[in-house]
């Protein structure tokens, strides 16, 4: 019988269920997320769904786009929060407020030594089709452990808001994860957030059951919509992605974070550690960020700064920064002067 499989046209045998079908093409049903005919495949129900002459089958699982056991470089602890102040989203407690993604990176090797370097805990990744013709290529899960490290699903690559939760729902088949990244770009020039479908996707991602981080652009009026909607932390852009031009509007990021009763993260448009260390001394809550580190000329190095910068910021913030002045201020007493 013929099917299409990831948009491709397929001669298989009749009597096909979800798990012999993926047995014949050598994936393991483990690692990837069945849909046929646009309806999810629930993992439970492999043996049962059988395939059917002019099905359309997608497979799909995750691809680059916990806290770790050991440090990096005896680096143990170095670059971390402080113990008593954690970052809670959704109820989870994590000790690094560094979110990295997993894309861009030359392999998979240098992916998991980045991000073990940047002591992250949270790792954003895509979803994507399988490579149905080499299946036995490696896959993101083979060397980021998603029992180690937090991953989270996002949604790049769509356009509106349909896109969106059909991947993310794809996403909680494959992995069960609930707590997602969602973002939906305007176009391809920009991926500036269409804020229209953004908050049309969060409305029924939240009443899915899904714990929402969303992208969004910083305007304060917006941000405080999706936190209304119940998404469970606001990821407002500081610049395009990947364009590592740093902050951009740190009054709108200040004034969102002021207004907040959730989780602020700056995500998009971080370059060097300096902008990662002012996005914390704003007050944010963590900093997301994918190009600034994989594109580096040295990622494990760069990751390294990053874990830094996003500590320093934030005990920074915590500390409370000396006020401006318009003149000098002797910093050594003039009494007693010789």
């Amino acid at each position: 019988m013929l099917v299409t499989i990831n948009g491709e046209a397929r001669t298989v045998s009749a009597a096909h269920t979800v798990t012999t079908l993926l047995t014949e093409i050598g994936l393991d049903p483990r690692k990837v997320a069945v849909e046929r005919n646009l309806e999810i495949v629930p993992r439970s129900t492999y043996d049962a769904v059988s395939i059917a002459d002019g099905d359309r089958i997608e497979i799909v699982h995750f691809i680059g786009g916990g806290a770790p056991d050991a440090a990096v470089n005896g680096d143990e602890g170095v670059g971390d929060a402080v113990d008593d102040d954690p970052l809670i989203v959704a109820g989870r407690r994590f000790r690094s407020r560094l979110l990295v993604g997993t894309g861009k990176y030359r392999d998979f090797e240098q992916t998991a030594a980045a991000i073990a370097a940047s002591g992250a805990e949270i790792v954003t990744v895509a979803v994507r089709r399988v490579n149905i013709a080499d299946p036995s290529q490696p896959m993101l899960v083979d060397y980021v452990d998603p029992k180690r490290y937090t991953y989270l699903p996002n949604t790049a690559g769509c356009y509106s808001a349909a896109e969106a939760v059909r991947t993310l729902r794809l996403a909680r088949e494959a992995g069960g994860w609930t707590l997602v990244k969602l973002e939906v770009l305007g176009d391809q020039k920009t991926l500036y957030p269409d804020m229209v479908e953004t908050l049309r996707a969060a409305e029924t991602l939240v009443a899915d059951g899904f714990e929402v981080m969303v992208y969004c652009s910083d305007d304060v009026i917006l941000a405080k919509r999706l936190e209304d909607l119940g998404c469970v932390a606001i990821m407002p852009l500081a610049a395009p992605i990947g364009s590592g031009l740093g902050i951009q509007n740190p009054i709108s990021i200040r004034l969102i974070v002021e207004q907040a009763k959730v989780p602020v993260l700056v995500d998009a448009g971080v370059g060097t550690a300096s902008d990662a260390a002012v996005a914390m001394e704003l007050g944010c809550d963590g900093v997301l960020m994918n190009t600034a580190i994989a594109e580096a000329k040295d990622p494990i190095r760069m990751a390294q700064a990053m874990r830094h910068a996003v500590a320093a910021g934030r005990l920074a913030y915590l500390a409370g920064r000396m006020a401006k002045k318009r003149y000098a201020d002797p910093s050594s007493p003039l009494a007693g002067l010789i």
